[in-house]
């Protein structure tokens, strides 16, 4: 079991951090339709009243966070299996 699972876990890896970014973003969604507060209803109140500072704000956020999770999944990866650190890009 443990030489099997130290290679399947890159794809396990990699499919909780697009998962995690696609969770980012549908939070938005998900706050409006049930009038959660949060970002999504901040996003969409500065969309309705023109508020572009707030909105790039808050693309910019959303995006920080998704590539930081992308980095953590990459830094993982040596982390499981040294021969990817060693490895030349």
């Amino acid at each position: 079991v443990r030489h099997a699972l130290r290679p399947s876990s890159f794809s396990l890896i990699t499919l909780i951090g697009i998962n995690l970014g696609r969770l980012i973003g549908g939070t938005v969604i998900v706050e409006y339709l049930f009038s959660l507060p949060g970002l999504g209803q901040l996003v969409v109140s500065s969309i309705t009243s023109r508020d572009l500072i707030t909105v790039q704000g808050v693309v910019v956020f959303v995006a920080v966070v998704y590539v930081a999770l992308n980095m953590l999944v990459d830094v993982s990866y040596t982390w499981l299996d040294p021969r990817v650190r060693k490895a030349g890009a």
